[in-house]
């Protein structure tokens, strides 16, 4: 449990917190108005198996600790957000899908490519009205 932890939860706030002073300038120094990932973000890879609306229709396999690390993610978003709002640092938790990896193994939906082409488009359409939200891949919310 403690590695998927400092995987999926220390590891993203340590990166967050290293690229701050960063992400404030660039939001600080931006002509854009609102939010955007064209002018500063943090965006955490999470999975829909950390939704704790969805755990019971989810619950097909027992990853406990990698299910708790990344709901713990899902928290450190939200915090995140709440956080850094007024810096116009804009925040939010993705699901990649099941995708065809190691880890999804070859009976997953997506491929890599399906899966980074629908993320690509997400956040490129991301704005302040998405701040603090927990999308899938093609940007439908999914309940925290």
């Amino acid at each position: 449990m403690v590695h998927a932890y400092k995987t999926n939860l220390v590891g993203p706030l340590l990166t967050a917190k290293a690229f701050l002073p960063l992400l404030k300038k660039a939001a600080q120094g931006s002509p854009e108005k609102g939010m955007s990932c064209r002018k500063a973000a943090i965006v955490n890879i999470s999975t829909v198996l950390a939704s704790l609306e969805k755990s019971p229709e989810t619950f097909y396999k027992p990853v406990i600790s990698y299910r708790c690390s990344k709901a713990a993610l899902n928290m450190l978003t939200r915090c995140q957000m709440l956080s850094y709002r007024e810096d116009g640092i804009l925040c939010a938790a993705i699901h990649p899908g099941w995708v065809k990896t190691d880890m999804g193994t070859q009976e997953a939906d997506l491929t890599v490519d399906e899966s980074v082409r629908g993320i690509l488009t997400v956040l490129s359409a991301l704005s302040e009205k998405h701040n603090g939200s927990f999308l899938n891949w093609l940007g439908k919310p999914i309940p925290w």
